[in-house]
């Protein structure tokens, strides 16, 4: 991510540190700037190649294996519009078990407890899909259907599974694997496009210049 933060503007405050002058100020990053992909791109999957992320690889890692750039990880989170990596990447497998376990609190609960029950799939005598596997239901989900092809009706009771907790939270985990890839094609266009986004615009008392705003010095009118 430093090469998204050395992009992102100055913003100078007041300085209230011991010792400072009036008219000292402390120059800081301004982290409220934030970066996106422009609509007309983002929505157009034209601009986007499917990828799958594999193992403990961090969006780094991602970065240099499709740019042979390791700097440019936050082009795979701005792509995914992914804002908070610890809750929307894929943890590694160690934090993932760790994560599990403060969660549910012991391991019988994790891999025996039942989260919930879905369907499994039910075809009538031709074959045609009468109810599809992985709908959420109750475990004493039923389906009484007329199967016109055996002129009767027919009753099934056993059409459910359990699904375990840690079958939930890893399909959970293995859903966020899937992610979107900008097409190399169009990354200086992206960068461009930042770099405009993070530039100051004139008009404002504050403006100091394309990469630099000051902030009121209330002391100095008081």
């Amino acid at each position: 991510m430093s090469s998204y933060f050395k992009r992102l503007p100055s913003f100078q405050y007041v300085s209230r540190l011991p010792g400072a002058r009036i008219s000292d100020y402390i120059t800081v990053k301004n982290l409220f700037k934030k970066g996106s992909i422009r609509p007309d791109i983002f929505q157009d999957l034209a601009f986007f190649e499917k990828y799958k992320i594999i193992g403990d690889d961090r969006p780094d890692n991602v970065a240099f294996q499709v740019y042979d750039d390791s700097s440019l990880d936050w082009i795979v989170l701005l792509s995914n519009n992914i804002i908070n990596v610890q809750t929307e990447w894929p943890l590694s497998q160690n934090n993932f078990d760790r994560f599990l376990l403060d969660k549910y609190g012991d391991y019988n609960t994790l891999y025996n407890g039942v989260h919930h029950y879905e369907t499994v799939e039910e075809k009538n005598s031709q074959g045609v899909t009468i109810v599809p596997a992985g709908l959420e239901v109750q475990s004493n989900y039923s389906i009484s259907y007329y199967d016109y092809f055996i002129d009767s009706q027919v009753t099934k009771n056993n059409l459910v599974v359990p699904i375990t907790n840690y079958e939930y939270e890893e399909r959970l985990e293995d859903n966020k694997r899937n992610i979107f890839i900008l097409n190399s094609r169009y990354l200086n266009v992206i960068i461009d496009d930042i770099d405009n986004i993070m530039q100051y615009k004139e008009g404002s008392t504050q403006y100091v210049s394309e990469n630099l705003v000051r902030g009121d010095n209330i002391r100095l009118y008081s």
